[in-house]
């Protein structure tokens, strides 16, 4: 059975850091480019960032550039998100997931709707 995992959410102040992880099992990982995107109430489900299968190429999300990094860890079967100098407007439900295709990340966009497989999301709040 394929699964996807997220843990690492939390309470943050606005400045801080998280790591999130995002673990996979009933597939090899690093066989799959993987995405990462949020959701915050009342708004649409958005692209983070994502990680290329063939090359390791990554992508974000312009709100996310220069703060946020994704990376594999294939001896671990996991994905991780490396979120620096939080804002509160990255309050969210942080989820990871995994396409049905292949070479879906790349410089185009990370779009919800190339990705088959999701975890079940963990909380990120950012306040003071």
């Amino acid at each position: 059975q394929v699964q996807l995992v997220e843990s690492g959410g939390g309470l943050v102040q606005p400045g801080g850091s998280l790591r999130l992880s995002c673990a996979a099992t009933g597939f090899t990982l690093s066989y799959y480019d993987i995405g990462w995107f949020r959701q915050a109430p009342g708004k649409e489900r958005e692209g983070v960032a994502c990680i290329s299968s063939t090359d390791d190429s990554t992508f974000y999300s312009d709100f996310v550039k220069g703060r946020f990094t994704i990376f594999r860890d294939n001896a671990k079967n996991t994905v991780y998100l490396q979120m620096n100098s939080l804002e509160p407007e990255d309050t969210a439900v942080y989820y990871c997931a995994a396409p049905g295709a292949d070479n879906v990340c790349y410089v185009s966009g990370i779009w919800t709707w190339e990705y088959e497989y999701w975890g079940q999301g963990t909380q990120v709040t950012v306040s003071s």
